[in-house]
């Protein structure tokens, strides 16, 4: 799907003016471009935009993880199978991670298997270990992620061990993974703040990110798990990773408590990010790292993508649908401003 109509060209110039205080009043060449500095080094603001954008699409697992009430098997089958029919190309269904400790997801097999694979579509599935690893081959998984945090005491919030811990705890899962030719995704958490510990360093997130990298990963989903971020940090952060991982290796995954994931997304594209990680409808939270709130709509990322011209491959319609089904479903609140609002007043003034 191409730039919304009416949407403004991408080049179109623009007046000199102040943009924030955290930012120098910086020269605008004739296209509109704003130069300025970022962990050292000059970017031009637009030049590296991707074209398309790959949306991986969290809410099934990561979304439902954490809701109060029990999500019923075939409701999880169902707001797979209809994700499915929007144009996402990467949808993470579930986790095979033990019910003692997430409870929600204790019926991953039976939805694995019950998922109907449309072509082009991916399925990952979330594994604790190698025990979790097994089950998801039993299931027919070919596509998996792996999770870790930055600092310790989140690590032993969540999975019960240390940064270090995890590292080897899944160097022979991944091993095991690609011996049998499945792709594998890991997920680095609390890249901008941690819950327990504050502030994380750049340079620290970047060196497990390359560790991640050495053991085998394709991908490596940086996330911002409380959603403190800010866009410049957001930059920051990517930047000094990129020196360690190749950019096309890395995805940003962002929480929208503090209202930033939108901002930070578009930071992040400014250096040249392709994937994007996102929930429909704005499901999700973690339940170790309180006051977070969920995951950035994938509503509000694709309406953005989508008026700045770049490619996504989704229907925003199904996909508002989408969301307002499982919210349904669900007896919840759309988090989603574009879920809630939808097309209609759009299509009337343009």
């Amino acid at each position: 799907m191409g730039a919304l109509p009416g949407a403004l060209p991408a080049e179109v110039p623009i007046r000199s003016r102040r943009i924030g205080p955290a930012y120098e009043e910086a020269p605008i060449n004739t296209v509109g471009r704003i130069k300025r500095r970022v962990s050292g080094k000059t970017i031009l603001m637009g030049e590296k935009l991707p074209q398309q954008v790959k949306i991986v699409e969290v809410g099934p697992r990561d979304g439902l993880q954490n809701e109060p009430g029990r999500v019923g098997t075939a409701t999880k089958i169902e707001f797979i199978h209809q994700l499915s029919g929007t144009g996402l190309p990467v949808i993470e269904t579930t986790s095979f991670v033990s019910p003692r400790w997430v409870p929600q997801l204790a019926d991953a097999e039976a939805v694995y298997t019950g998922i109907q694979r449309q072509p082009g579509v991916r399925y990952p599935a979330l594994v604790p270990n190698r025990a979790g690893l097994e089950r998801a081959l039993a299931a027919g998984v070919t596509d998996i992620a792996v999770f870790t945090g930055v600092t310790d005491t989140f690590c032993q919030k969540n999975i019960h061990c240390s940064v270090a811990e995890s590292l080897d705890r899944y160097q022979p899962v991944i091993t095991a993974a690609r011996e049998r030719q499945l792709g594998v995704r890991a997920y680095l958490s609390c890249v901008l703040g941690c819950p327990y510990e504050g502030p994380v360093p750049a340079r620290q997130v970047a060196r497990l990110a390359r560790r991640l990298a050495e053991l085998g990963v394709d991908e490596i989903s940086l996330g911002d798990t409380i959603g403190v971020g800010t866009p410049l940090q957001a930059q920051r952060m990517l930047a000094t990773v990129a020196e360690q991982v190749p950019l096309g290796q890395l995805a940003v995954h962002f929480h929208d408590t503090y209202g930033q994931a939108l901002a930070n997304i578009f930071a992040c594209l400014e250096l040249g990010v392709s994937v994007i990680d996102s929930a429909v409808a704005g499901l999700g939270g973690c339940p170790y790292a309180k006051g977070a709130t969920g995951n950035v709509a994938t509503e509000e990322v694709v309406y953005m993508l989508h008026g700045m011209g770049i490619e996504t491959g989704v229907d925003l319609e199904k996909l508002i649908s989408v969301g307002r089904h499982i919210c349904q479903a669900l007896g919840r609140e759309n988090q989603s401003r574009v879920g809630r609002a939808g097309l209609g007043h759009l299509k009337q003034v343009i």
